[in-house]
């Protein structure tokens, strides 16, 4: 199994290749890098910043398009506050242990 690339390195390639100056053949070339690779590092990285690129049903539906792009700013938001949810619980968890008879 290949070795995975650090994050810092994915996202400097990304931020390379959304920059438009270059193709992303040229971009994955010139970082050592698969086009399919960095195709899928794109698609991973717009779904996960929300940003929606072309659909092959964008003509045909734009309600569609509308209930996706709310459906993963939902699940983003979701995601976020689960995060938050957990940091106050840990940390509720650690000022009540000072709290607690000893």
């Amino acid at each position: 199994m290949p070795k995975p690339f650090p994050k810092e390195f994915r996202r400097d390639v990304i931020a390379v290749a959304r920059q438009g100056d270059q193709s992303i053949a040229q971009v994955a070339r010139s970082f050592g890098v698969s086009e399919s690779c960095l195709a899928r590092w794109l698609k991973i990285a717009d779904r996960d910043d929300g940003v929606s690129g072309p659909t092959p049903s964008a003509g045909a539906a734009g309600s569609a398009g509308d209930l996706e792009a709310e459906n993963r700013e939902l699940r983003r938001r979701a995601k976020q506050l689960e995060q938050e949810n957990e940091i106050l619980r840990r940390a509720t968890a650690y000022f009540a242990r000072d709290v607690l008879p000893k």
